[in-house]
């Protein structure tokens, strides 16, 4: 994510990181604080301790992944890792659209 933000922000690109906590320690916001800052993250991080975005997006394991064109439909979903070259052919294709 952080390599794609750094290359594609300038042309458009927005990535908005969710945090869903698995266990109660990983509520607390200065741990999330804490590691965005060591892990040099550089784009917006929302903590979903109530799992609201979560249920909305209908996730259902860790990561889940979801790129949304610029009406904000979903384009594309991955689950768990892998699919790299897959998410970005399509972050430069929606990229490219009007």
């Amino acid at each position: 994510m952080r390599d794609w933000y750094n290359k594609y922000h300038a042309q458009g690109l927005e990535v908005i990181g969710v945090h869903a906590p698995e266990f109660s320690y990983e509520k607390e916001t200065d741990g999330v604080k804490r590691a965005i800052k060591e892990l040099n993250i550089p784009y917006a991080v929302a903590l979903d301790n109530d799992f609201k975005i979560w249920n909305a997006f209908k996730v259902w394991a860790w990561p889940s992944m979801f790129i949304l064109d610029k009406q904000g439909q979903i384009r594309f979903t991955h689950v768990g890792e892998g699919a790299y070259a897959e998410s970005e052919r399509m972050i430069a294709q929606l990229l490219k659209e009007k």
